[in-house]
């Protein structure tokens, strides 16, 4: 492939990179459903009810709140000037070229960890269905795979994603049709199943205390985390202000459809504390309990299609995130380079080798190296809602101080945001005081200690050492 060797500057004097707008409107929307649904719902979801109890639907109604007032937070910022660089862009703008740089390695270092996790849990269902490959074969098959679809035209990974998306939501809105009519009495599988007094039958809708419940904030986050891929995407659609607008103001109803009104007639119709939920997953076990022949059949192709989603979703957001920390000057210069087709080709293979890497470690040393990596990534998403939350209120402050008008505002302009700032730390704390988090927690404040100084060394030698060079031409 041709590439376009085009640097960058700090400054904006000089011709920057530019990502083609080949998403389609299609494309994009799917592409923000998919960043909802994780694996994490059909199978992870079983975890945090059973820490929390039916009062998990408390929880996931505060993060998916939370998650909602963040992406409005971002779409602001977004609207004013889409980037693939998103928040990370926008942090450095608001607050210092450090934050832009620590927030958007920090972001980056999240998702090379995550692929490598969706790719192994890919490998273990097909491993289990056709044990002739190794598991660690199958997930370097996947990981090739999807890491040629994104070194092509970005179309092919929004034709992929769209795909990956619509099975999902098809996979939960058969799941609320059949769960629904159960609650009503309808299901003639089983007839013996209706009504919602498995929410407060068995020791009550609360029986951990609300301190389960905020415990469960923490579970809950990790399946929202993706949303924010809109920012990311949008900048390489065709209208990027109308997708980023309409995306942020529908995901209070993706939320409310694919989250609450799920993991509601999961409580409603199994008991919260039943040992199945964990050893077959929450849909799995549900479906069983409702007599569907081929569950597992059906929930391996739905998770394993999950997986693939996010590892998908997971690659370009972080091939995305380091092309733009290369067009900033804070990643080295290659990573900014694109193809004929505008993809940061060098940008793909970095990230790609860095899932391999961390799979490696998997395989190699089960349960040791790559365990406290993934150790590592334990609060980034409450970092990450904070920089944003942070950057939305200065960059507000500043557009107003300017008298600019802005035409998709956070509501409640400036209290709403300082509630979400007040929210995120209070939770964080929560994990700091926590024997069950304080441990990734304060890896999590490690990397980023890292990363922070490594910023402080960049941003000062761009500040202080382009100067003379340019003295000396």
């Amino acid at each position: 492939m041709k590439e376009h060797n085009l640097t960058s500057d700090s400054d904006s004097k000089h011709a920057q990179p530019k990502l083609e707008h080949g998403l389609s409107s299609r494309q994009v929307t799917m592409i923000t459903i998919g960043g909802i649904i994780g694996a994490g719902l059909f199978i992870g979801s079983s975890s945090a009810i059973a820490l929390a109890g039916p009062a998990i639907i408390i929880s996931y109604a505060l993060t998916g709140m939370l998650v909602f007032l963040v992406m409005r937070m971002l779409g602001e910022m977004a609207v004013m000037q889409p980037d693939s660089g998103s928040f990370s862009t926008y942090a450095g703008k608001a607050i210092g070229p450090w934050a832009g740089f620590s927030i958007g390695w920090l972001y980056w270092w999240f998702w090379v960890l995550i692929i490598p996790v969706e790719a192994i849990a890919g490998a273990d269902i097909l491993h289990a269905w056709f044990p002739f490959i190794p598991s660690w074969g199958y997930a370097v098959l996947i990981m090739t795979f999807l890491t040629f679809t994104n070194l092509f035209n970005v179309k092919n990974f929004g034709e992929f994603e769209f795909w990956f998306a619509l099975i999902k939501v098809i996979a939960i809105v058969a799941f609320i049709i059949v769960a629904g009519m159960a609650v009503f009495g309808w299901w003639p599988l089983a007839p013996e199943i209706s009504g919602i007094s498995k929410i407060y039958e068995n020791k009550g809708f609360m029986p951990n205390g609300f301190g389960a419940v905020l415990a469960g904030v923490l579970v809950t986050i990790f399946s929202f985390f993706g949303a924010e891929v809109v920012s990311i995407a949008a900048a390489e659609s065709k209208d990027p202000q109308k997708q980023i607008r309409r995306a942020t103001n529908l995901v209070i109803y993706r939320i409310a459809l694919f989250y609450l009104l799920s993991i509601f007639l999961v409580v409603a119709l199994v008991d919260w504390n039943s040992p199945g939920l964990k050893e077959m997953g929450t849909f799995q076990y549900v479906l069983s309990v409702l007599n569907i022949p081929g569950t597992k059949a059906i929930m391996d192709i739905v998770v394993f299609v999950a997986v693939c989603s996010c590892m998908n979703s997971g690659l370009y957001i972080a091939s995305r995130m380091l092309f733009s920390l290369g067009t900033r000057g804070d990643a080295p210069p290659s990573v900014a380079k694109l193809t004929n087709q505008s993809v940061p080709k060098v940008a793909v293979l970095v990230s790609s080798i860095a899932g391999f890497i961390g799979a490696f470690a998997n395989y190699a040393f089960p349960g040791q190296v790559f365990g406290f990596l993934l150790s590592t990534t334990g609060a980034i998403a409450l970092i990450v809602y904070l920089v944003i939350a942070i950057s939305q209120y200065r960059m507000r402050i500043k557009y107003e101080a300017l008298g600019k008008q802005l035409d998709f505002k956070m509501w409640c302009f400036p209290w709403m945001t300082w509630v979400v700032i007040f929210f995120i730390i209070v939770v964080l704390s929560y994990m700091i005081a926590s024997p069950d988090y304080r441990y990734e927690t304060f890896l999590t404040l490690g990397v980023t200690g890292i990363i922070l100084v490594a910023s402080f060394v960049v941003t000062n030698k761009r500040t202080y050492i382009k100067p003379w060079k340019q003295l000396e031409k």
